[in-house]
């Protein structure tokens, strides 16, 4: 992956470098996947399952966005922005991700849920691949002369 595009968004003010942590990495993936793991039980409302499948793609397209040693400054649907120059996924994962931030601003901040049953599907998919993608990135890298 190219870092050239997430030094652009430390530009524009989007993000701001600061060195992976192996702790936090590991702590983003682990909730995540205790995350994914709950949105997947067929017995809560979609409210929830929409909710906990949010919130473990917001934490595994993090982790990922941590490894590479950026931080989001003030906007969290940047780590969805990035996933294309985080993990190298494809549009059609990042924009799901996007879309379902807008769904989940309207839940949060307005109380309306607008979700239909393909689109929680849709969400839980793309945090798969999220996590798949996350997953595969191996222990976060040491800083260079260490």
């Amino acid at each position: 992956m190219s870092s050239k595009e997430l030094d652009n968004l430390v530009e524009a003010g989007a993000l701001k470098r600061e060195p992976p942590d192996q702790r936090e990495f590991d702590g983003l993936l682990d909730s995540g996947r205790k995350r994914l793991a709950d949105a997947e039980k067929s017995d809560l409302t979609a409210e929830s399952r929409f909710d906990l499948a949010y919130g473990a793609a917001h934490a595994f397209a993090l982790a990922a966005m941590r490894w590479h040693g950026y931080r989001p400054a003030n906007r969290r649907y940047v780590v969805f922005q990035a996933l294309a120059h985080t993990l190298g996924l494809k549009p059609e994962v990042w924009r799901i991700l996007s879309k379902c931030h807008g769904v989940r601003n309207a839940f949060e901040y307005d109380g309306s849920f607008e979700a239909d049953a393909q689109l929680v599907a849709g969400l839980m998919k793309a945090a798969g691949l999220v996590r798949q993608a996350a997953d595969a990135l191996g222990p976060v890298p040491r800083p260079k002369g260490r």
